[in-house]
């Protein structure tokens, strides 16, 4: 009688039904959280050019892409501004302003979007000449003073309609700084998703270029704040801090390249993980689709779920929209 083995592995990957059944791991359009860039001009949409399909959005128009967003079940969005040159300055004022784009935006957006969680960046990279992420002096990005300017920062977009506000600097002590200035100003319920381990990554190009920070930053870099791609134990460290400083919810950026710190950290620490596919990611994507090398649909729903297998709670991705119609099918 012919050996035969009792174990086999394909008798639940022969059938769709089946399949399904013993999935580890599901992709859902609860688990996304779609980045928006917006800009000051009239023009509805303007095309950013180093990431195919994504736009920057007029204030007039963004409402309606939100809108359009919620209805196939994207349940967040992150807000992102293209800042006008002339309001840029070395300090980064503009940030502080109740009436920045970004600011009126949030408004608009919580009056017309409800029930859609609005997340706002709190960094000054957007708003100064140098395109750095804190104060510089003498050549160096300062952090105590930096502080100072986040804490006031994350306040105002917090009055603004902020439901969560998101710390991407990577100062020491931010998360700290900024829960204390929410709390003293009443602001309690507003939520920190810290960016905890956010690496000095050459993904993220195509961003800059979305913002129009890539031309402020020029040669300079970001090293002495953000994290050495080497190092691992060292984003556990800087998880362990930003949640005992009071973050209610941790970031990983990049995505696809640092899977292995995903899990690290939501193994260790077990609070809500999100990760962020960022530019760069996604515009390999979208340029290898495009030549007609790799099927785009697929390779974008495998590369987010391969995120909730490596445990993360909620993806920041550029095809959120795009994710969204494919799993609404």
């Amino acid at each position: 009688m012919p050996a035969f083995p009792r174990t086999r592995m394909r008798r639940t990957r022969q059938m769709p039904w089946l399949r399904s059944l013993v999935a580890e791991h599901r992709l859902t359009t609860d688990d996304l959280v779609w980045p928006i860039f917006v800009h000051e001009g009239t023009e509805p949409e303007v095309p950013v050019a180093s990431m195919p399909g994504v736009v920057r959005y007029s204030v007039d128009r963004v409402a309606e892409a939100v809108k359009e967003a919620r209805d196939l079940g994207i349940r967040a969005v992150a807000l992102f501004p293209a800042t006008d040159p002339a309001k840029k300055t070395p300090d980064g004022e503009e940030a502080l302003n109740p009436e920045n784009l970004v600011n009126r935006t949030l408004r608009l957006l919580a009056r017309e979007c409800a029930g859609v969680g609005l997340i706002a960046d709190v960094a000054l990279d957007p708003y100064t000449t140098h395109g750095q992420d804190g104060l510089l002096r003498e050549g160096r990005v300062v952090n105590d003073e930096t502080l100072e300017m986040l804490r006031k920062q994350a306040v105002v977009q917090a009055q603004s309609g902020s439901t969560m506000v998101a710390p991407s600097d990577m100062m020491d002590g931010r998360i700290g700084a900024v829960r204390e200035a929410l709390d003293e100003a009443k602001l309690q319920d507003v939520g920190i998703l810290a960016y905890s381990a956010k690496y000095a990554s050459a993904y993220y190009g195509p961003f800059r270029d979305a913002v129009g920070s890539k031309g402020n930053l020029g040669k300079g870099d970001k090293r002495t704040y953000q994290m050495d791609p080497a190092n691992t134990e060292e984003a556990l460290r800087e998880v362990a801090l930003d949640i005992e400083e009071g973050a209610d919810a941790v970031m990983v950026k990049p995505g696809q390249p640092y899977l292995d710190i995903v899990r690290r950290v939501k193994d260790a620490f077990h609070v809500p993980t999100f990760v962020y596919q960022v530019s760069g990611e996604y515009a390999m994507i979208q340029a290898a689709a495009e030549r007609g090398w790799i099927d785009g649909d697929a390779i974008l729903l495998e590369s987010l779920l391969s995120f909730k297998r490596a445990g993360a709670d909620a993806i920041l991705t550029y095809g959120a929209v795009r994710a969204a119609k494919m799993l609404g099918r």
